[in-house]
């Protein structure tokens, strides 16, 4: 393995974080594949000298553990920038986005002897930096796949009577928050396919109320809102527990109700 593979693999490492302002901004349905396609080319190189680095490596395991360390300085350098615990909060939020939308799907999709490896590290060393986070790792297709899934049913119906659309801001930080916490944490998926199961029938039920505007109005001051602000404040565990009561509330109201629905 030449010295100038090794380095041109480590320095693309260092430099693996996409250059997004406002990363949660471009994780739409709409923004995310070509953001995405364009990413991938742009490190494209890199995957390629880092696969013949790792191909030639006699320690493939230490080179490894070379480049996601490489990964995970990068990220704590830039949280570390960031001032006051609410900021910094929201830069690891950030950051938590770009590794599992862009930085693994893109590892993955190369498809390379290493991709998994690296995919693996820097999963695990990025826990152990920070210990609150439990990232797990998925290819392109099954993220861009989850846009076409409506997690959001409940916030959609109450942004559709508001007249916001469907890419409005705080769709789009909701669907951030799913896929870069909620699945992310023991039980996440389970509360997501609960979701799943419950919310078409709640909002069909809904729909049909002569005052389902004042409802929806009600689920946004109460619930909506408030979980909004907690996203932004990193308060991550305290908008699960709210937008699931919100849930388990409009469930006990709605989903069992078998007359006037």
């Amino acid at each position: 393995m030449s010295e100038n593979t090794y380095l041109t693999a480590l320095h693309g490492m260092e430099q693996i974080f996409p250059d997004l302002e406002k990363p949660m901004a471009s994780f739409n349905r709409k923004d995310y594949p070509g953001f995405f396609a364009r990413y991938y080319e742009d490190k494209l190189a890199v995957y390629e000298a880092l696969e013949e680095g790792y191909d030639r490596s006699l320690d493939k395991e230490q080179y490894i553990s070379n480049m996601a360390d490489a990964v995970v300085k990068a990220g704590a350098d830039k949280v570390d920038a960031a001032r006051g615990k609410q900021k910094k909060e929201a830069a690891l939020l950030d950051l938590n986005l770009c590794i599992v939308v862009y930085i693994l799907p893109s590892i993955l999709k190369y498809k390379g002897a290493s991709s998994k490896p690296l995919s693996d590290a820097i999963i695990q060393k990025w826990k152990e930096q920070f210990p609150k986070t439990n990232l797990s790792a998925a290819e392109y297709e099954e993220i861009e796949s989850g846009f076409h899934k409506k997690w959001c049913y409940i916030t959609t119906a109450a942004c559709e009577m508001m007249g916001k659309p469907d890419d409005c801001y705080e769709l789009t930080l909701l669907r951030g928050y799913r896929d870069t916490y909620l699945r992310q944490q023991p039980d996440g998926e389970k509360d997501v396919k609960w979701y799943y199961d419950v919310a078409p029938t709640i909002v069909k039920r809904i729909n049909r109320m002569p005052d389902r505007e004042e409802i929806y109005t009600g689920l946004w001051e109460q619930y909506i809102r408030p979980c909004i602000a907690m996203i932004e404040q990193g308060e991550q565990e305290a908008c699960r527990d709210l937008y699931l009561k919100m849930v388990e509330d409009l469930q006990e109201k709605y989903f069992y109700q078998t007359t006037g629905a």
